[in-house]
């Protein structure tokens, strides 16, 4: 072989699944790679690398070294939709060099259904910095693959000015040629049909206060790549270039491959990947939870309907109720006290609605300007300790630059610090959280159920997205959609607003279908009586984390079959999109 043909194989190599069946290409010539799974191409030769504000990371490259090795992890989830998993992949890491001989690695995870790769930057000589100016990564489909894709919204518009919220419509079996409503691409996760060799799902995950949260760009070539945010997100507040010490890593890109949605549905690629950020000394419970505002709306934040939805969580044996927006103002601090202490003679615990801030946005709904002051927060949560708070519902988020991303991180850490849970809402994805952070127990990121209240085309359109959900949204992360609507009209005394299109047994399967491991429950008290007893029944015993997940059968945005454990018992789920129905059974 020639000194040519030499160079050339040393800029090749690949790195294959445990058994066999999925392939990575790696050809650093081209600074590419692609994806083959049982002999069909999934992604064709797509781009790696990055420019930082010292190098450039995307051409002259040279591999001066790899290695290789397998991976074998068992870990524990306590609030998934698997409570138990083995990571078995082979790991491939490639050593290179640019043009000016500064270092850089390219990662790769490969497991039999699942890769992860993400860029590795040494600390090189001085540098112990880096801003990454842009990403060349991208993702090239076959000719002929078709999409399932939500785009990314404009900045600063809808409800106050407070997206992008992940709160856009689905289109389904699109072409990769059209293009993205906005202009923007489209968040993540991202699901793709190549024809009829099998299905691509793309996400990312270990996102913390260390980077910003990505999307897609619209098509150009076949190509989607990823972006960083819009300069307006945040109400310009942040650069959108994300910055960390080195030596130092950017997050996972991930790509689930399968001929069928059984690996896509059942994927654990959020999770394989990260490792908790910080220890807790704290138990924290999961459950049901009742929630007046969703239905009663505003109007409800008052002593007597929050007692009467303390009570309605008491009678069916929820273990927690959400005291939504406004509650500073219409019951005051003192008076929160006495209904948290009321709540708990019932056995009832309580989370408190909080804004996320206040100057990115024109939000209104208090409590505001607190959760974003490390001194006002640590403040507040220490006060709700020392009440008996169990957690906070963070809303009106406001993008997703580093400066947010860092912000989560920090309300979640001093929150666990005072043995509070957190949810969040107008939010962007979360990218592995449920195992980063111990105290993180679900996000919106989905045009939830609120939008069923707003409008009549939510209502019309829910079958059709909740069979949507567990192929793209919920498979990634925990979805708080907030749902099991049993009124038939979506409003107090059920006799006006909005109309529900779907039967009773669709909204009781749901509680199976969406996984969020605190589930707060759209039922009222009028439910109690003009509800059938086994509905009650069932909502009061369903639980809200699961052993093992198992798909059975579907299409996105037509209908999803799947089974989940809890314990000893199997719950079955179906949803029909073309009928409205659906089903459970337990056994």
């Amino acid at each position: 072989m020639n000194s040519t043909l030499l160079i050339l194989a040393a800029l090749i190599s690949s790195v294959s699944s445990p058994d066999g069946r999925l392939k990575v290409n790696l050809d650093f010539q081209h600074n590419a790679y692609s994806v083959i799974y049982d002999g069909k191409t999934m992604l064709e030769d797509s781009p790696l690398g990055l420019v930082a504000n010292f190098a450039d990371f995307t051409e002259n490259l040279v591999l001066t070294d790899s290695e290789t090795s397998p991976i074998d992890e068992h870990y524990s989830l306590d609030r998934c939709k698997v409570s138990e998993v083995h990571y078995v992949a082979n790991r491939y890491v490639g050593k290179l060099k640019n043009g000016k001989g500064q270092a850089f690695e390219v990662e790769f995870r490969v497991s039999n259904n699942d890769i992860a790769f993400r860029y590795n930057i040494p600390r090189d000589g001085g540098t112990g910095s880096i801003r990454v100016m842009n990403e060349a990564t991208g993702f090239r489909f076959p000719e002929g693959t078709t999409t399932f894709l939500t785009p990314q919204s404009d900045a600063m518009i809808g409800w106050k000015r407070s997206k992008p919220s992940y709160e856009e419509e689905y289109r389904v079996d699109a072409q990769m040629s059209d293009r993205s409503f906005y202009g923007h691409g489209y968040t993540f996760p991202c699901l793709f049909r190549v024809g009829e060799d099998g299905w691509v799902l793309l996400s990312e995950t270990g996102v913390g206060s260390n980077y910003c949260g990505c999307h897609l760009s619209d098509c150009n070539d076949g190509t989607y790549k990823i972006e960083f945010p819009m300069p307006e997100e945040n109400n310009g507040n942040g650069t959108i270039e994300p910055a960390f010490s080195l030596p130092g890593s950017t997050p996972w890109r991930t790509i689930t491959v399968g001929k069928t949605l059984k690996p896509i549905v059942e994927t654990t690629a959020a999770w394989d990947n990260v490792s908790p950020l910080y220890g807790t000394s704290h138990k924290y419970k999961f459950g049901r939870s009742s929630w007046s505002w969703i239905i009663w709306q505003d109007a409800s934040m008052n002593w007597n309907d929050q007692v009467a939805f303390i009570d309605l969580a008491a009678d069916m044996n929820f273990e927690y109720i959400l005291i939504d927006a406004g509650w500073d103002k219409e019951l005051g601090y003192e008076k929160m006290e006495e209904l948290v202490k009321y709540a708990q003679g019932k056995g009832v615990d309580v989370f408190l609605w909080y804004s996320s801030s206040g100057y990115w946005n024109d939000i209104v709904q208090s409590p505001v300007n607190k959760m974003d002051n490390s001194i006002a927060r640590k403040k507040e949560m220490a006060w709700m300790e020392s009440i008996g708070v169990k957690g906070i519902k963070v809303d009106f988020w406001g993008g997703d630059k580093q400066e947010t991303m860092r912000l989560y991180e920090q309300v979640f850490s001093d929150a666990d610090d005072h043995g509070l849970m957190v949810i969040v809402h107008g939010c962007t994805l979360p990218r592995g959280w449920e195992r980063m952070y111990p105290n993180f127990v679900g996000a919106e990121a989905v045009l939830a159920s609120e939008n069923l209240v707003f409008g009549q085309r939510a209502c019309d359109l829910e079958a059709f997205s909740a069979c949507l959900h567990p192929f793209i949204r919920n498979t990634v992360a925990s979805m708080e959609f907030g749902g099991c609507i049993l009124n038939d009209r979506l409003s107090r005394g059920n006799k006006r607003g909005t109309t529900r299109r779907t039967t009773l047994d669709f909204e009781l399967a749901t509680e199976i279908i969406f996984q969020n491991p605190i589930q707060n429950i759209a039922i009222t008290p009028e439910n109690l009586e003009s509800s059938p007893k086994e509905a009650l029944e069932f909502l009061r015993n369903v639980p809200t984390t699961w052993d093992e997940t198992v798909f059975i059968d579907g299409y996105p945005g037509k209908s999803v079959t799947l089974k989940r454990r809890h314990g000893s018992t199997w719950y079955e789920a179906h949803l029909d999109a073309a009928t409205g129905d659906g089903y459970v059974k337990i056994y």
